[in-house]
């Protein structure tokens, strides 16, 4: 299994296309920004793009579904269902920020931790992990976590966006990520990856040793 980052300029949302070698099948998380440079990688490489699974609905991650669907026709885009009303408000959304907006999309399947997700015979773990916005969700696959906007490198999740709450990050952050093994690796949503050990120790909200950075 090979996790492909692309970073976009506008906005830098990481978008992580994550594929089978052998079989060729593909998923992508997230998707802004980065439209012509993924498809030219899915066509380079022969890819089988399945489904775009999205960590929670901020305008910035979402950007390019409608540009992927119209491209890909069989893939089905797979959102958090405790965001949906961020979900039926993003023109509004955009507007409140001052950006384009985001061109319409069909979501085809409201996803939550009882969902079963698969890449071929890998298994992709939903993990509902409001705080950055309710529906906010992280997705384990074997030992690697992309984890959108909820955990960063040595940072968290903005939390005062509509639907956010920083007592909820806190829980979803010790309560259920900080419980992964220390290896996990972290593919964020923004900036650097990081490890769940790493997190632990020097998270600047909650790591062990948070009061000794700066």
């Amino acid at each position: 299994m090979i996790i492909k980052k692309f970073i976009p300029e506008e906005f830098a949302a990481n978008n992580y296309l994550v594929y089978n070698e052998d079989t060729k099948n593909a998923v992508l998380f997230d998707c802004a920004g980065s439209f012509d440079k993924i498809t030219k990688f899915i066509e380079e490489n022969k890819l089988n793009l399945e489904k775009i699974i999205i960590t929670h609905i901020h305008f910035d991650h979402v950007m390019d579904c409608a540009a992927f669907k119209k491209k890909f026709k069989n893939v089905k885009i797979l959102i958090p269902s405790l965001d949906k009303p961020l979900f039926d408000n993003l023109t509004m959304q955009c507007d409140l920020f001052g950006v384009r907006r985001v061109e319409p999309f069909v979501a085809d399947e409201f996803i939550d931790e009882n969902s079963k997700i698969y890449l071929d015979d890998i298994e992709i773990k939903t993990i509902s992990t409001p705080g950055h916005s309710k529906g906010s969700s992280c997705y384990l696959i074997n030992d690697n976590l992309i984890s959108g906007d909820t955990l960063f490198y040595e940072e968290i999740g903005r939390c005062d966006l509509p639907t956010g709450s920083f007592s909820d990050i806190a829980r979803s952050i010790k309560e259920k990520l900080f419980l992964l093994d220390d290896n996990v690796k972290v593919f964020t949503g923004h900036g650097d990856n990081t490890t769940i050990g790493h997190e632990k120790e020097y998270n600047a909200y909650f790591g062990k040793k948070a009061h000794l950075l700066g």
